[in-house]
């Protein structure tokens, strides 16, 4: 069974909690970009479909593959989650696991994108990926 429902527009809806996050480390604010965003969609739809969360996907594409391939430049990073989550509990998630931790709070990264897509046998089941970037 294929995904379903998409989860683009992420961004918008995490900026206020990761930016929030960010500045308790005196760190400055991420902007949601849509070029990120893509990036990190076609990896959730990638996940979802193949019903596995890695960063590789199947058709042989590392990150620094897909990157470039959405055209962004510079230093990157990906963060990657599956389950039952929404927003607020991935981030925590990812908040208290030190390397993505590590990706959230980089001082080279000024924007971000974060989507998932729901599993197609289970809608509770989200495969979520963000993308940082500069």
């Amino acid at each position: 069974m294929q995904p379903t429902g998409d989860g683009g527009g992420a961004s918008g809806a995490a900026a206020p909690a990761l930016n929030a996050f960010r500045a308790e480390q005196g760190l400055s604010a991420l902007a949601p970009d849509p070029q990120l965003e893509q990036a990190a969609l076609q990896q959730a739809r990638y996940m979802a479909a193949a019903g596995r969360m890695e960063h590789k996907t199947g058709w042989g594409k590392d990150f620094a593959t897909r990157v470039r391939a959405n055209g962004i430049a510079g230093a990157a990073a990906e963060n990657i989650a599956a389950g039952r989550m929404d927003t607020a509990r991935v981030l925590n998630t990812w908040e208290n696991s030190p390397p993505h931790r590590r990706n959230m709070l980089d001082r080279r990264f000024t924007r971000f994108g974060l989507a998932y897509v729901r599993d197609g046998k289970n809608s509770d089941w989200r495969y979520w990926a963000m993308v940082l970037g500069k």
